[in-house]
């Protein structure tokens, strides 16, 4: 080896790691800017005279980020800029999706909780004016209960086995018709399922007001959601699994309910209740095939029921005082019946999913 080329190689071990970083911005850069940039949005909003808060905090917000973006390029590049800029978009999207959601909770928590005790939860409104204060919910929510529940007897079982039969077995023309009048019904209004069910079952067939009419209306909305999340959750199923169960001699119809069944549950779970969610807030069909009531009845099949989103609206509609605090507290009890049964839907699916550990 020549002097020169130990010469070269003493100067690069002689190079300290710190001059082969990088140049990075320091970690206290984010919190002055998050400060700068309130500061800025705090002064404009004051020299503009702006009421709202939030134009304060849209001001402030453009500032962080192009501020950000400009002092990240002079230091570390425009590569390195324009990565943070994506981050920085990504995280700015995900807090306006979840303000919406985290104002309407806060709200309905904070003029709802006041209202719920044992005595609302027991009580129906038989008796009670609408500017009196009193009465409870327990004839709406016994007719949630039973409505929703009906519905989902009618609806999942034919919505998993429509799923199972067009990814499983659905070829040619038949198939292709079936996916097409999923994805009309995936758009129809409630409204429309409203009439449909009134014309058919109370003025054709004249059955009569009942839950049983509601629960249909909610079960022909609640069908396509099942169909489709149950359909794209079997698809995701890999074909090993399904050629694995057949070689070892297993009939098709025991390869899914033991194998492709069992892997999807919990996508399969995600979409019952996405579709429970969405029927347990219909009120429209509600008001058309239930019609209301403000005592108790047990009976579905018979007579006007109420239920919790037609209490909501009903109360709301009187216009007084009492009934707003009673609309308020009936909406908290629903999110709460939904959370409750979404809780209890992911405890299921994680008790009957496939064990991978050892």
């Amino acid at each position: 080896m020549s002097q020169s080329t130990l010469n070269r190689a003493r100067a690069a071990a002689d190079v300290r790691p710190e001059t082969l970083r990088p140049p990075r911005l320091p970690r206290w850069s984010l919190a002055a800017l998050l400060l700068g940039s309130a500061a800025v949005g705090v002064a404009a909003g004051l020299l503009g005279r702006l009421d709202s808060r939030v134009q304060w905090g849209m001001i402030a917000a453009i500032v962080f980020v192009v501020a950000r973006f400009v002092l990240t390029s002079a230091v570390e590049g425009r590569r390195q800029a324009v990565d943070r800029l994506a981050a920085t978009l990504v995280w700015a999207s995900f807090v306006l999706a979840v303000l919406p959601l985290a104002s309407l909770i806060w709200e309905t928590v904070s003029r709802g909780a006041p209202g719920v005790d044992w005595y609302f939860l027991t009580h129906s409104m038989n008796g009670v004016l609408s500017w009196q204060d009193g009465g409870g919910i327990y004839h709406a929510l016994l007719g949630t209960l039973q409505q929703v529940a009906l519905a989902s007897l009618l609806a999942i079982p034919v919505g998993l086995l429509t799923a199972v039969y067009l990814v499983e077995y659905g070829r040619g023309r038949l198939a292709k018709t079936i996916t097409f009048f999923v994805d009309v019904m995936t758009g129809i209004p409630s409204i429309v399922a409203g009439l449909f069910v009134l014309s058919l079952w109370i003025m054709m067939l004249d059955l009569g007001y009942s839950g049983f009419a509601g629960a249909l209306a909610l079960a022909i909305l609640m069908m396509p959601i099942v169909v489709r999340s149950t359909e794209e959750m079997l698809k995701l199923v890999p074909g090993e699994l399904r050629e694995a169960s057949l070689a070892l001699g297993i009939p098709k119809w025991r390869t899914i309910l033991k194998v492709v069944l069992p892997t999807a549950i919990g996508g399969i779970t995600t979409g019952v209740m996405l579709a429970l969610a969405r029927i347990a807030g219909e009120t429209a069909p509600i008001i058309l095939l239930v019609f209301g009531n403000n005592m108790i009845n047990a009976n579905v099949f018979e007579g006007a029921q109420s239920s919790l989103p037609l209490y909501v609206y009903e109360q709301w509609a009187y216009g007084t005082e009492s009934a707003y605090d009673r609309a308020w507290a009936a909406a908290l009890v629903l999110i709460a019946l939904v959370m409750v049964l979404n809780l209890v839907a992911r405890g299921i699916a994680r008790w009957k999913a496939p064990k991978t550990g050892r």
